[in-house]
């Protein structure tokens, strides 16, 4: 074993950062017998040097981040501070003078990892990021190494810990969204702005990340469609399990069926019961993953928090150190294919369509009109009403987002739709 010590500069020490630092001191040994030589925690960068950071020396803590990365001793810096800068001028310096990088960054990665993955290639370094996309569930790496002799043709998960228990919360109790988003802040599940998690940002990130990986293609997050999961309603559970199905916010990468262009986009959908994501409780996070030769696979566990989180970056950490002692470099980026990405109009799914209709003869018949006008098969139809005044459940065959779209827009001119309750795709079959 080299007795010389692998030098580490951390870069934020927060919730994730803390943890980091924290394994890396009490797992020493082990990580020196798994590498080959120990590793040193060199320098950490913070914003509030004042604050206690139990078990890190005082003397490594500093706030000039740049001065950091630029020392020419260190040999791998770990990025856990997030957004877009300083850490994409951060990482790029680190490159430039000689470091590799590990990080959890899924915005910058969505946003410029062609780039960061050019420079990385250009200065001979690494750029792993096996934190980025759902913590503790090792995905990157099967995707782009177990997977590599294969054809991946979907990716659909569950990508978001904090949507994901609050729609947990809401079909297992009865709970409105507010009311479940409540009691996921005070578990701490949830941010005080929960935006990035409800709306669909961060799960749209993770889903550039995983598209451009499993598909050689490049895929940026302004690629993604993105819908969040604020309007779903008990009446759509509801609905749901008269399907026998649940609620989910999805982040589904796939290829069309000529295999010419790829798709990625999150948004909420319907998904079967029988379907293995449709177990998926609480916070935990569950990608599913079809390919020509491995068929189907599944990846589950625990997608946030510091210690799971850590752990991903950990094993980044020794990856790229076992690299760093052979001299050697990992995967870099892999968009050979550079396969057009779609829009969502091409998109072809299923759809429950919930319309507000009157409640008298030759309603059905109307609606039923409008969707052979555009295309779009119904599989099947349920009316309730009293009082004049009904709704009207349709279900239908796999059409495009571009149909279904037309065919919606048609139903609200007609006289006896009263409004449309509710739109929601039906995926996992």
């Amino acid at each position: 074993m080299r007795t010389r010590p692998l030098k580490v500069a951390l870069l934020g020490c927060g919730v994730v950062g803390s943890e980091v630092a924290r394994i890396m001191t009490t797992h020493a040994d082990d990580l020196a017998a798994r590498i080959g030589a120990p590793v040193e925690l060199a320098g950490v960068a913070v914003r509030r040097p004042s604050k206690v950071r139990e078990g890190i020396d005082p003397a490594l803590v500093t706030t000039d981040a740049t001065a950091l990365v630029k020392r020419g001793d260190i040999d791998v810096v770990v990025e856990v501070i997030g957004g877009i800068e300083p850490a994409r001028a951060l990482i790029t310096t680190a490159f430039e003078h000689g470091a590799s990088v590990v990080s959890a960054n899924k915005a910058l990665l969505a946003q410029d990892g062609a780039a960061l993955h050019a420079a990385a290639e250009q200065h001979g370094r690494d750029l792993y990021y096996e934190a980025a996309v759902a913590g503790a569930i090792p995905l990157i790496r099967p995707l782009r190494e177990s997977l590599a002799g294969d054809k991946v043709n979907r990716v659909l998960g569950i990508v978001n810990g904090t949507t994901n228990f609050i729609l947990d919360k809401m079909d297992t109790t009865g709970a409105g969204y507010q009311e479940a988003l409540d009691e996921a802040t005070a578990l701490g599940y949830a941010e005080a702005d929960p935006t990035a998690d409800v709306e669909g940002f961060d799960a749209a990130a993770k889903a550039a990340i995983l598209a451009g990986i499993a598909f050689h293609t490049r895929v940026r997050l302004d690629d993604v469609y993105r819908e969040g999961m604020t309007e779903v309603t008990a009446a759509d559970f509801a609905s749901a399990k008269e399907m026998g199905c649940t609620i989910k916010l999805l982040a589904i990468c796939e290829r069309a069926a000529d295999g010419e262009s790829v798709t990625a986009r999150v948004h909420p959908a319907m998904i079967p019961l029988t379907h293995p994501l449709a177990s998926v409780r609480g916070a935990y996070n569950a990608v599913f993953v079809e390919s020509d030769a491995s068929g189907q696979l599944m990846f589950y566990g625990p997608g946030a928090g510091g210690s799971p989180t850590a752990s991903a970056v950990l094993g980044d950490l020794v990856a790229v150190c076992r690299n760093r002692l052979s001299g050697a470099t990992g995967p870099g980026e892999s968009a050979y294919a550079a396969l057009p990405v779609s829009g969502m109009g091409d998109v072809v799914t299923r759809y429950h369509i919930s319309l507000d209709v009157a409640d008298k003869p030759g309603v059905l018949a109307q609606v039923a009109t409008v969707f052979a006008e555009h295309g779009v098969s119904i599989d099947t139809v349920r009316q309730q009403g009293k009082d004049g005044e009904a709704s009207l459940v349709v279900v239908t065959h796999r059409a495009s987002d571009a149909a279904l779209g037309g065919t919606v827009e048609a139903l609200r001119k007609l006289d006896t739709v009263r409004g449309v309750a509710s739109i929601m795709r039906v995926e996992g079959e």
